[in-house]
């Protein structure tokens, strides 16, 4: 990689210094430019996030530091995540960390190192093939172009030190410890691996480069040189974006289904049912199997995300009490879904779900999920055809950085008729502990079931995949739906487990309490 990338630094390395008399007369106007367009941010619907990255790790600290000098730091996000940072033994995506970092409109978060410095670090550690680091970077190209698409003012820079120069930093540094006093082994490490390390990083920054977030190399031998370059085009990207006239409505799509004329949950036969005799001990044997798997993903460190959605009154609720009561429940949480709050307004539609990923050993049950914005902000106009319309690429490439991380992601459709949806509307009225499940929203949305089912036949055609397929079950009969549930989940937790600890998971894991009490007693007897 190195021979056929060289020319990116090569063009930055030529000698850029500015004389002290230039630095400090354009300073002055520039503070007060960037000082203003920061005061201008903060009435808009859009953040700015800058990425300080480069083989110059103290540079860009300095960098950082100026900046806090230059605007107001109060209303700055910094973010210091240079190589792993805390990332070994987190089972969430390594993006987890930086969704969970973004700021609010209006805001300005500074990310130091961050997402491609935690790649180059990574596959320079791993010692990645190229294949692999590449799988990485699309995931992270494609993170960076949600965020543009969603408004986001996404700045990169890379500030890069020459080799010869990097060497004479350090050995002042050696030589004057109280002067340098920023400067850590890292730094050695970086200026070790110099050579291999930059072909990686020429190798990520042609593959992140890109429109919606392109690249800003500095070199960074004259400071003077680096924050001028940095501040300069930071007050013109966010001056030209602030002055940019609102974009136009994007053009109505047209139906997206991927049969034409056949709806999928046609095709769900609600006439399935479970005898009355049969459900009660299938359902205790099924609750015993999935509290077994339970424990056994807690010991194997397996987090796990389990998705309902389906027609309104379609038992939901019910069938997920019936999960989560076979799962200890230390491990697990349901989380419901509502409309997003003003904080959850104020950033990208799916930092609310990327928050709340369970650690590992953990599940997170979602009642209503981030499919909303292909189904009710879709249907209600609440999203833009062009917002909702990109939104299955988003998701889908959600659920398969979850899926690469060993997070398994279950995903339910529960699919009644409307005379069944009715009954129970009328039923929930008369049941004084299910009528505040009833409102005057449930019966308005009876009048848009076509479109709602035509949304829900798009999601499924479009975002059921062979890493997190949808479950799309007949709930007419709730108890078949119940035990069609516990069923999938058991089997795909047991899938995961065999893929981590091998066919005898069993062997490997403690028993449950009842086994172990059990065992006691027959060990106390004996004795």
């Amino acid at each position: 990689m190195n021979e056929q990338n060289s020319g990116i630094f090569a063009a930055a390395e030529i000698g850029n210094a500015v004389d002290k008399a230039s630095y400090d007369s354009a300073i002055d106007s520039l503070r007060v430019d960037l000082l203003n367009l920061q005061f201008d941010l903060k009435d808009q619907d859009f953040s700015l996030v800058i990425l300080l990255a480069g083989d110059d790790r103290p540079g860009a600290i300095a960098a950082a530091r100026i900046l806090h000098d230059w605007m107001d730091e109060r209303h700055i996000q910094t973010n210091v995540m240079f190589d792993d940072d805390g990332a070994n033994g987190d089972k969430r995506p390594v993006l987890h960390r930086y969704w969970a970092r973004l700021p609010r409109d209006g805001l300005i978060s500074l990310f130091l190192g961050g997402w491609p410095t935690w790649a180059v670090h990574t596959a320079l550690v791993r010692d990645w093939e190229e294949l692999e680091l590449d799988g990485v970077l699309d995931h992270m190209e494609r993170f960076e172009r949600e965020l543009a698409l969603d408004g986001t003012l996404l700045l990169k820079f890379w500030f890069h030190l020459p080799k010869e120069q990097h060497l004479k930093r350090l050995k002042d540094a050696e030589d004057n410890p109280d002067r340098y006093w920023h400067f850590e082994q890292r730094d050695w490490d970086i200026l070790e691996n110099y050579d291999k390390g930059l072909g990686l990083v020429e190798h990520m920054i042609r593959k992140t480069n890109s429109v919606h977030a392109p690249w800003t190399i500095v070199e960074s031998s004259d400071e003077r040189y680096r924050n001028l370059t940095m501040a300069t085009q930071i007050a013109r990207m966010l001056r030209a974006r602030l002055e940019q006239k609102p974009a136009t409505a994007a053009p109505e799509r047209t139906s997206m289904s991927a049969l034409p004329g056949q709806n999928l949950l046609e095709q769900i036969d609600l006439s399935l049912t479970v005898s009355e005799g049969e459900y009660p001990e299938r359902f205790r044997q099924l609750q015993a199997r999935l509290n077994e798997l339970a424990r056994a993903v807690e010991f194997a460190n397996i987090a796990s995300v389990i998705v309902f959605e389906g027609v309104d009154a379609a038992g939901k609720g019910g069938t997920i009490r019936r999960v989560s009561a076979a799962i200890p429940i230390q491990n697990v949480r349901v989380i419901p879904i509502a409309a997003p709050t003003e904080e959850e307004r104020a950033h990208h539609y799916l930092w609310r779900f990327w928050r709340r990923l369970p650690a590992g050993g953990d599940m997170v049950i979602f009642d209503r999920s981030w499919y909303g914005r292909v189904l009710v902000e879709r249907v209600e106009g609440f999203a833009t055809p062009e917002q909702w319309g990109r939104a299955y690429e988003e998701l889908n490439d959600f659920e398969a950085l979850l899926d690469q991380s060993g997070m398994p992601v279950i995903k339910f459709w529960l699919q009644i008729d409307q005379e069944e949806q009715l009954r129970r509307f009328e039923a929930r009225a008369q049941t004084p502990y299910k009528k505040y499940k009833l409102t005057d929203e449930d019966f308005r949305n009876r009048e848009k079931w076509t479109h709602y089912q035509e949304a829900a036949h798009d999601m499924l055609a479009r975002t059921s995949t062979s890493y997190a397929p949808w479950h799309a079950l007949p709930a007419n009969d709730k108890k078949y739906a119940r035990l069609r549930t516990l069923e999938i989940v058991g089997d795909r937790l047991e899938a995961q487990l065999v893929a981590n600890l091998g066919k005898n998971w069993r062997k490997q894991i403690p028993q449950g309490p009842a086994k172990q009490a059990k065992k006691a007693r027959k060990s106390k007897k004996k004795g």
